[in-house]
């Protein structure tokens, strides 16, 4: 095994990063360093390699994903089906339980508003964005970005429904590219195994390693009805893998901060992670204790409990690494560093006084904005609102007052360029739970008056006479927006069909308005507007001082990053690579959260005792890296991530070599479950494995 000294590791941290080393770099496929990750890694690849796996690679929700099959079948996280799971069981057939295993195609069933995406192209547009801001200030520089962005879309895509296109900031406004994605929008569920399968250990063995989990699934690309024809696509390899081979992880990470300055990260870490986390943990509390009201209760707070339990965790590891002293001083020493290169040509706008000066504000306005309208790209825990049936209210109500407005000036998830996504999240056909709907919207209600104090105009604007339990009881009880019809009806009628609908919780959305824009309003020209215009001059001092050796906080689109297959030998971590089946009989103990799944222990005779179940990689993955595809340098899949540790989690702010480890399960683990736990004959001869 290869280690550095924890000196030499944290001094190539990405946010001053000279160059990054090592398998540090969640990177582009635009720029990803051809020549160093095969000096490194004694590998060959090139750019028809990259080329074919990217092709090959699927975002597909908030998770990552990989094509193995000709004919559209991508194994992605078994916890990243898991609202698929839950939207196609009942009570009575609950897959979560048992398992869904069809044995035919025609049995694959439509996950529903599931969407999956295929980069295809990537155009810089940082010129066209630039100038959109050039000279403005405040909101106007907020608002001219963002309706750039539109009409660049709508440009690049129109009404084209089988493609997506999106401008992308880089380097917090250092570069802008325009992303273009092939999509699709019928992804049926082709395989999940039983849940217990997935999660062996539970929230225990979560963020932790050794782990014992099939933490995998298929899903399949569909279109006119038929499966997509995917001629590229990964190679299944089912082979015992090896330590210290290196491998590639391609996937779609959703948010990094290795670029914030300093000051940045104090606000994260003094005000924005202990409110979300205290909210998380609140929330967990609440479902649990309505999870133990009934078995219908139970199964309907089953998949939302898990999420917040995985929330927590993650804020946890985070906290843990901004209150760490050596950590902070070792981010300290580097910004320091930047700043002795960088501030000679920084003028008179030095970009690090201005972020500093915008940290008070940002920290008295962080819990309004957070809790009545969410989407400040800080924290962790989506608050606004708390239930579905709000979110589709509030994007009914949104949707229909700003396309009454030209695309130019409309709030930005609502230019024309994005509409067919807000369409297909809010038709798309999901069950309902109005007790777990309740208990959400309650505990919003009664969050938000108690962070800003019943004394805020605003928490009289939310609340007026009513208590949260009454109100939400009443806006739940009442509403029919639980029915699909209901809401395109909304919809297609527009403004006038909202402004005259009688349902309760449209007629709230309606009431609040005032509140929950002005805040955003707010928001954008106070802190949002001078951070980004700040963030645009310090990425431009960062490109002068280290050129384009550094690579972007990920962002939620398409990154490559690469390591070896390894364990680790630190306080905390001390491990081999590799986990096997006999590892999880003698992990178990018959008892929740270490009790095997029925059909799994029933199979245990049939399995070879030796196959590697799940492995350690020393890449560079995050939230959102759920699914990424691990492939060789021959470009044949060795397995899928599924986790990483808690150490791992100040990934958020620094790499680590040391510390940081992928958690993945194996292509010869899903091989041995298709063929010999649940029968996936079909699977099995599509993947090639004979």
């Amino acid at each position: 095994m290869r280690h550095l000294t924890a000196a030499a590791s944290f001094a190539v941290l990405a946010f001053a990063a000279s160059t990054a080393s090592a398998e540090e770099g969640m990177w582009t496929f635009d720029n990803f360093p051809i020549a160093r990750a095969n000096a490194t890694l004694g590998t060959n690849i090139d750019q028809a390699w990259l080329d074919r796996v990217r092709l090959s690679s699927v975002k597909f929700g908030g998770c990552s994903a990989g094509i193995v099959s000709a004919d559209g079948l991508v194994m992605t996280n078994n916890h990243c089906v898991a609202t698929c799971v839950a939207n196609l069981s009942t009570q009575a057939v609950n897959y979560a339980e048992t398992g869904f295993t069809p044995r035919t195609r025609e049995e694959e069933r439509k996950c529903p508003g599931g969407t999956a995406e295929i980069l295809t192209d990537i155009t810089d547009v940082t010129g066209r964005m630039h100038a959109a801001g050039a000279g403005l200030e405040g909101q106007a520089f907020t608002r001219a970005r963002d309706a750039e962005a539109g009409r660049i879309e709508q440009e690049a895509c129109g009404g084209d429904a089988g493609k997506r296109c999106q401008v992308v900031s880089l380097y917090r406004g250092g570069q802008f590219k325009l992303y273009t994605y092939k999509k699709y929008s019928d992804v049926r569920l082709a395989f999940a195994p039983e849940d217990r399968a997935a999660t062996f250990g539970g929230d225990l063995d979560n963020f932790s390693f050794p782990r014992f989990a099939i933490d995998a699934a298929f899903i399949r690309l569909y279109e006119n009805d038929a499966p997509a024809a995917t001629p590229t696509h990964f190679v299944w390899n089912a082979s015992q893998p090896v330590e210290d081979t290196p491998v590639f992880v391609t996937g779609s990470p959703g948010a990094t901060q290795r670029l914030l300055t300093q000051d940045q990260l104090f606000t994260i870490r003094d005000v924005v992670l202990p409110m979300d986390q205290l909210l998380a943990s609140e929330l967990r509390g609440r479902l649990i204790r309505y999870s133990q009201e009934g078995e219908r209760q139970a199964f309907e707070a089953m998949d939302p409990v898990v999420s917040l339990e995985n929330t927590y965790k993650r804020g946890l590891g985070r906290m843990r690494a901004l209150t760490d002293p050596g950590f902070m001083a070792r981010r300290a020493g580097n910004e320091a560093d930047f700043r002795g290169r960088a501030e000679g040509t920084a003028g008179d706008a030095n970009p690090w006084t201005t972020l500093s000066a915008v940290q008070p504000i940002a920290r008295e306005l962080y819990p309004a904005m957070a809790l009545l309208e969410g989407g400040t790209g800080m924290g962790t825990t989506p608050v606004a609102g708390g239930s579905q049936l709000f979110s589709w209210a509030r994007t009914l109500v949104r949707g229909a007052q700003e396309r009454a407005r030209p695309s130019a000036e409309r709030l930005p998830e609502y230019a024309d360029s994005r509409l067919s996504g807000v369409q297909s999240g809010l038709f798309a056909e999901r069950p309902v739970y109005p007790g777990l709907e309740q208990v959400r919207m309650e505990w919003w209600l009664s969050k938000t008056r108690e962070w800003l104090t019943v004394d805020d105009p605003r928490v009289r604007g939310l609340l007026g006479r009513e208590s949260p339990e009454a109100l939400s009881a009443r806006l739940i009880e009442g509403t029919t927006l639980a029915d699909p019809a209901v809401r395109r009806a909304l919809w297609e009628g527009g403004l006038a069909a909202v402004e005259a609908s009688q349902d309760p919780l449209i007629q709230y959305l309606l009431s609040i308005q005032d509140e929950t824009r002005a805040i955003r309003s707010e928001w954008e020209e106070k802190v949002q507007a001078p951070t980004d215009r700040a963030s645009e001059r310090l990425a431009g001092l960062r490109f002068e001082t280290y050129g384009d050796t550094v690579y972007p906080d990920a962002t939620g689109t398409l990154r490559l990053t690469y390591g070896r297959i390894e364990g680790t030998d630190v306080p905390g971590q001390r491990w081999g690579p590799f986990t096997t089946f006999d590892g999880l009989w003698d992990r178990a103990t018959g008892a929740p959260p270490f009790d095997v799944a029925p059909k799994l222990l029933a199979a245990r005779e049939r399995i070879d005792g030796d196959t590697v179940l799940n492995m350690a990689v020393s890449s560079d993955t995050i939230g959102g890296s759920s699914g990424s595809p691990v492939v060789n340098a021959a470009g044949e899949i060795l397995g899928a991530n599924f986790d990483s540790t808690v150490l791992t989690q100040r990934n958020a702010y620094g790499y680590d070599v040391n510390v940081n480890r992928s958690v993945i399960v194996t292509t010869g683990a899903v091989t041995v479950a298709l063929r010999d736990v649940y029968g996936m004959d079909g699977l099995v001869a599509e993947l090639g494995v004979r």
